[in-house]
């Protein structure tokens, strides 16, 4: 058998996020990029919330790269976060312990559940007789 791996994705509005995780010494790459890099400052912090609330030790066994597609920016930012925290609770349940697994899965749901479960809201389509989805053009009487 080959390296131990997973891959996972992450989903927020049209954004797909594809995280391949595999052992390693604790590399996260965004479409090539390492995370450090990853602009406006604020948006980052986003990013990394999986890395900052589980600890660094958890994700130093591992290298995680992320491809993103799709969305805009900011969807992107979340889509990726979404597939970071998914790829280290698949990769602990398959090549670690279900122990484990469960206090990574807790830890993550505590702090916001759309770091495993995708966000099911999308763009309403804009309907004819107004300007969008709901808004009517208005109505004259005279």
């Amino acid at each position: 058998m080959g390296t131990e791996s997973v891959q996972v994705f992450g989903r927020k509005r049209n954004a797909v996020a594809v995280a391949h995780c595999k052992a390693g010494c604790g590399l996260i790459k965004v479409n090539g990029c390492p995370v450090e890099f990853i602009q406006p400052q604020t948006l980052r912090t986003k990013v990394v919330e999986p890395i900052l609330l589980l600890g660094k030790d958890k994700f130093a066994t591992v290298d995680i790269r992320v491809r993103v597609k799709g969305g805009g920016y900011v969807s992107q930012l979340y889509a990726i976060r979404q597939a970071v925290a998914k790829s280290l609770v698949a990769y602990y349940q398959k090549y670690v312990d279900e122990e484990s697994k469960q206090q990574i899965k807790d830890i993550l749901l505590s702090y916001d559940r759309t770091l495993l479960t995708a966000d099911p809201r999308r763009c309403e389509p804009k309907k004819f007789g107004g300007p969008s989805a709901r808004a009517r053009y208005q109505k004259s009487y005279r």
